[in-house]
């Protein structure tokens, strides 16, 4: 999206071009900073708790599997894919919302970041299920995201990926209660 916006400044604007992609992925870096403060306050607080291992994931299998439930749930919510339509359709988002001067583009950037956040925000809690610093989850996850914004199928990605996340949350809940 930022290398779209960049290319089609430079065609309207011969001076400065840079200034408005600039402020264009500030607004949008201003929505996921906001995000990850919110991300750490909940990080320090399931470790105030002992709800997060040294490793940084949930010790916990009903938080485990409440957040799977959740993202799973969050796969097929109206709200995710209006946010998703907009993350895939760039062109269409700069044609809808296109706004002129630094505070219409940093506006524009933090609308992008609203959309884009909304596509992702749930699954990237599940860092807290995987681990905030494991590199294989961050990477998978990644994967997911990047599919089901850029393929074609990606609107399938999404509702196959809530399922699984619905299965194994169940599945973990369930195990964990007759583990007792």
């Amino acid at each position: 999206m930022i290398l779209l916006f960049a290319a089609l400044t430079r065609r309207r604007q011969a001076r400065a071009p840079y200034i408005g992609t600039g402020l264009f992925g500030a607004g949008y870096l201003a929505v996921w900073g906001g995000f990850s403060i919110i991300a750490v306050a909940l990080q320090w607080q399931l470790d105030r708790i002992a709800m997060l291992s040294s490793t940084m994931v949930t010790t916990s299998i009903a938080l485990g599997g409440l957040l799977l439930i959740a993202a799973g749930l969050w796969q097929f919510t109206p709200l995710k894919y209006a946010c998703l339509r907009h993350c895939r359709a760039p062109a269409e988002f700069l044609t809808r919302y296109w706004c002129e001067g630094h505070a219409g583009v940093f506006r524009m950037g933090l609308l992008h970041g609203i959309y884009c956040l909304g596509c992702c925000w749930m699954l990237m809690l599940l860092l807290f299920y995987g681990g905030v610093m494991n590199i294989y989850w961050i990477a998978g996850l990644a994967i997911l995201i990047v599919a089901e914004k850029l393929t074609p199928p990606g609107h399938w990605i999404s509702s196959l990926l809530g399922v699984a996340l619905l299965v194994w949350g169940a599945t973990l809940l369930v195990g964990g209660i007759v583990a007792r």
